[in-house]
């Protein structure tokens, strides 16, 4: 199968993929939740019932911060009262008058719900201990530019147990360092319509180094956190929010829009619950208690498609009319599995598949499960682009083949025997872990496993699927692929109209 990169060379300028939104959250391990909160009290010789007064110093030291910053910067803290107010319109505008040099821009504050502790006395046991509660207290906002990450901003409570919320883009962290490196480039509403050279920018963005990125959260949370030397063991940074975007560039609007409106209207009745599991690594089954499908969306910039799996998906729009982007988002990491090493309460360890950790050293692995997330998408929506291949090898199908041994007939996409399997064999579950008769013989209800097994054999003879070693599983081939794509999809255009005709006659 020819991807879309490949098949519109011609009219592409470079294929890029790397980091979006980024959302980091500091914790501080000694008060992070209730029972170290309490030691922390404890071991300082302070009543659990003065948690209020043990916080409010703390509290008073990072407004007099703020203000201190905002009168060394000439700014004044802008408080927000409307739910609808847009921060990032508000940094743009200061932005275009100020420039993008490195700094504070902006400062906001608002009331915002945070979590707390309260002091519980049970009457039962007679011991105190602290409960987690959600509470309201000011955040400050700090909007600045980062020499290395470009513009950011860092959410600091006034109230414990302080955890932090850092957020970064990995557009604006990429052209930092175009710029420190003087390769040309022109970045438009978080998107790089032209880049000197895309080979070498992608060997950066595949670059960006955790224990970087670690002494920079930590550098910004000294900078602005001003109660950090209060607590030894300083901030655990762990991601809370990853958007990972390939973006491929036209070379100009008319050359984009034919093809997206394809791939879009296609691609709105024909991604099914399991092909969005397949596109995120995963093998849907009764087990997954989140929802799954899809979103159609028109907005002022254009059209998007978003299909979701629990609190991750993956959608794909147009930026500027120029760039398709397809981006894979996760509000839980730990929905990836990767191989890495495991280690037990016990001290024994083992190499394994198992859950991406949340801390930011797993930014690595997150980049490359994402970036194959969307490779996964793009190779889908190629075969869904292009069906002239598969319709070559149609007529092909269509006719009478032979093993050496026996003749197999044709076959027929209009015949409803023949689209069932076409159907059940292209299933977003079987597309990692292949499929065997026993899966065929539950989608296929009336057929016995003898006809099934015939089925099986007529499959492989025509080339639409292969049999890998001994393991008794079927997989479907690249021609497979196209020729079924393509099948599917002449049957659709061609039965749906007649019946239409058929039923206005």
């Amino acid at each position: 199968m020819v991807v879309l990169t490949e098949r519109y060379a011609d009219r592409i300028s470079g294929t890029l993929s790397c980091f979006d939104r980024v959302v980091i959250t500091g914790t501080l391990p000694e008060i992070c939740h209730a029972q170290a909160m309490g030691r922390h009290l404890t071991e300082r010789g302070v009543r659990l019932f003065d948690y209020t007064q043990w916080a409010e110093p703390l509290r008073d030291e990072i407004h007099q911060h703020a203000l201190r910053l905002a009168r060394e910067a000439g700014l004044t803290i802008e408080f927000i009262r409307r739910k609808d107010f847009r921060k990032e319109d508000r940094v743009r505008e200061l932005l275009e008058k100020r420039g993008n040099h490195p700094g504070l821009v902006h400062i906001f504050s608002a009331m915002e719900s945070c979590q707390s502790f309260k002091p519980w006395y049970d009457k039962a046991t007679g011991k105190t201990s602290l409960r987690a509660r959600e509470g309201r207290c000011l955040h400050y906002y700090f909007y600045f530019i980062d020499r290395d990450l470009g513009l950011c901003y860092l959410r600091v409570p006034t109230w414990a147990p302080f955890r932090l919320q850092f957020y970064f883009n990995g557009h604006n962290q990429l052209a930092c360092q175009l710029s420190q490196r003087g390769i040309g480039y022109r970045l438009v509403d978080n998107v790089f319509t032209e880049i000197e050279d895309f080979t070498r920018v992608q060997d950066l963005a595949d670059s960006l180094r955790a224990e970087t990125l670690h002494r920079i959260l930590d550098r910004v949370a000294g900078w602005l956190c001003p109660i950090l030397p209060h607590f030894k063991t300083g901030y655990h940074w762990s991601l809370m929010q990853v958007e990972y975007a390939t973006d491929i560039v036209f070379v100009s609007l008319k050359e984009l829009r034919p093809v997206y409106e394809e791939l879009i209207r296609t691609a709105i009745h024909t991604v099914k619950p399991e092909n969005v599991a397949t596109f995120l690594g995963r093998k849907l089954d009764e087990r997954f208690e989140g929802e799954i499908g899809n979103d159609f969306h028109t907005r002022i910039e254009g059209t998007r498609i978003k299909h979701h799996m629990g609190r991750n998906s993956i959608k794909m729009y147009d930026k500027l009319g120029r760039v398709l982007r397809l981006e894979t988002t996760s509000n839980d990491v730990t929905f990836f599995k990767h191989y890495r090493r495991v280690e037990h309460r016990d001290g024994t360890w083992e190499m394994k598949n198992a859950p991406v950790k949340k801390s930011i050293y797993s930014l690595p692995a997150v980049a490359e499960l994402m970036k194959a997330a969307n490779r996964r998408y793009l190779e889908f929506l190629s075969a869904l682009d292009d069906p002239t291949a598969g319709i070559k090898d149609l007529d092909k199908i269509s006719k009478p083949t032979t093993d050496g041994q026996r003749t197999y007939r044709g076959i027929n996409l209009f015949a409803e025997e023949d689209r069932a399997a076409l159907e059940a064999i292209v299933r977003g579950e079987f597309n990692l872990s292949g499929f065997q008769s026993r899966h065929l013989q539950d989608l296929l209800p009336g057929k016995t496993p003898s006809q099934v097994w015939r089925l099986l054999k007529r499959l492989r003879t025509h080339g639409l699927i292969k049999k890998i070693g001994r393991t008794y599983k079927y997989y479907v081939t690249r021609m497979g692929k196209a020729v079924i794509s393509a099948a599917l999809k002449l049957r659709r255009f061609l039965l749906i109209p007649a019946m239409a005709e058929e039923a206005f006659a």
